[in-house]
């Protein structure tokens, strides 16, 4: 008999050409067993599930954060103006409208992240990769001009708090007027620099009553009250001395996840590039 000849009761092995395997594997031309290739095939495959699963918890996260920033942030929008801004030259800088822009950038990025995790899709993956990308540039950018121009900011930023209690008692700034009494209170402290700072705004010796030490019905118009000598500026300045490293400690666990969010994205972006799939549009 010509040619080759099979045993009986012996087919030749099946080649793996042609299996489908999923993970996209195909033979490398090494010298490896069918057990062998199979393994690798389903190595690669758990690792990619449990980066897929991984990205989309921690998108989830992510968005559910988002989520509840943005309740926050309505929530104070529709209390009354008590945590208005205090400066005139940025009205709409208020506490309530920074927490729903930042709600809604996280909350956008997350839902991205976990729409694209899910349907491995390319499109929605590069869009979160960008977005983080964005995101953190201008967080750099931003925290470089603050060192750089630290003198500037507080020269700046004191002038425009002055302005702003010059609007204290007028009718359409209550916001303005509850968040001064709050920071006072909870501060214990008056005024911009100093306590000074009401007189051209009250008169002569008057303070608002949340700048007494005990604070009683009328007492800022009793010169002989005693009341805090710290400007709030200075307050605000020193708390955030005394937590720096707390606030280090959450600006370097931001940038942690903002660097595994993108790194996550590229890398699920890059397996399903080279794997041939489609995104859909």
């Amino acid at each position: 008999m010509t040619g080759w000849e099979v045993v009986r009761g012996h087919p030749p092995a099946p080649s793996l050409a042609g299996t489908g395997l999923a993970c996209g594997c195909i033979s490398s031309g090494l010298d490896l067993t069918q057990e062998e290739e199979f393994k690798k095939c389903n190595m690669a495959r758990g690792c990619l599930c449990c980066l897929k699963y991984t990205m989309f918890l921690f998108n989830l996260i992510f968005w559910l954060c988002g989520c509840g920033l943005l309740g926050v942030g309505i929530w104070l929008s529709v209390s009354q103006g008590n945590f208005a801004t205090f400066s005139p030259s940025f009205p709409s800088l208020s506490a309530a409208n920074l927490v729903i822009a930042i709600g809604t950038v996280v909350m956008v990025t997350g839902f991205l992240g976990c729409l694209g995790a899910v349907k491995e899709n390319r499109c929605l993956l590069l869009s979160f990769f960008i977005v983080l990308l964005i995101t953190l540039l201008a967080e750099l950018i931003l925290i470089i001009l603050f060192f750089v121009y630290t003198d500037k900011v507080n020269e700046n930023a004191r002038k425009d708090l002055k302005e702003g209690l010059l609007l204290y008692n007028s009718e359409n700034n209550v916001g303005l007027k509850n968040a001064w009494n709050i920071i006072q209170a909870e501060m214990r402290c008056c005024g911009v620099t100093d306590y000074t700072d009401w007189y051209p705004v009250l008169g002569e010796n008057t303070v608002p009553d949340r700048c007494c030490m005990e604070n009683s019905q009328g007492c800022g118009r009793n010169s002989s009250a005693p009341v805090w000598r710290t400007g709030c500026y200075e307050k605000v300045k020193m708390w955030f001395d005394d937590n720096k490293h707390v606030l280090g400690t959450v600006g370097m666990c931001i940038l942690i996840v903002q660097i595994l969010g993108m790194a996550f994205s590229m890398t699920l972006f890059q397996h399903i590039h080279r794997t041939g799939k489609k995104y859909d549009a």
